[in-house]
């Protein structure tokens, strides 16, 4: 990782449910007390996910929990939120997306260096059963072979 990326959350069940063919880092719009929840470790991935409307990236179903010592103006944990890309960067994914039948997975939030709100976007593909299986074989027998060479030297 990058020096100074402070990782917040990651989606350790997109990798397994998804293959991952491109990822973008994006900016996202987010008031006062939900940049004090992420700060907090306050949010959750899960069944989250991203998608062009009108021009804009937009993001659904994150979770960012109300802000402890907040007020009675405390954010909808679960509203859309606008991710920020440049033009061109929005017009690639929308052909990607609508073209070949993509999906745009969030894989991580996380602060950069300078302390901005950033997440990291996936364009995936789904994988069926049968990919996953032959994707934890290979995993199983990466870390038997490995065993086996660990014991051998």
């Amino acid at each position: 990782m990058a020096k100074g990326k402070k990782i917040v959350a990651v989606n350790r069940k997109a990798r397994h449910d998804y293959s991952i063919l491109e990822t973008f880092e994006a900016g996202i719009a987010l008031t006062g007390t939900e940049v004090k929840s992420l700060r907090n470790g306050k949010v959750s991935l899960q069944d989250s996910y991203a998608d062009v409307k009108n021009g804009e990236v937009w993001i659904y179903n994150l979770h960012i929990s109300p802000y402890e010592h907040g007020n009675i103006y405390n954010h909808d944990p679960k509203r859309p939120r606008k991710l920020l890309l440049n033009k061109d960067e929005i017009a690639y994914l929308v052909g990607k997306v609508k073209e070949r039948g993509l999906t745009l997975i969030p894989l991580s939030i996380y602060f950069n260096e300078r302390g901005w709100a950033k997440v990291e976007l996936g364009l995936a593909k789904g994988k069926k059963l049968y990919d996953k299986r032959r994707d934890i074989a290979e995993r199983e027998e990466r870390r038997e072979l490995e065993r086996l060479y660990k014991l051998k030297y």
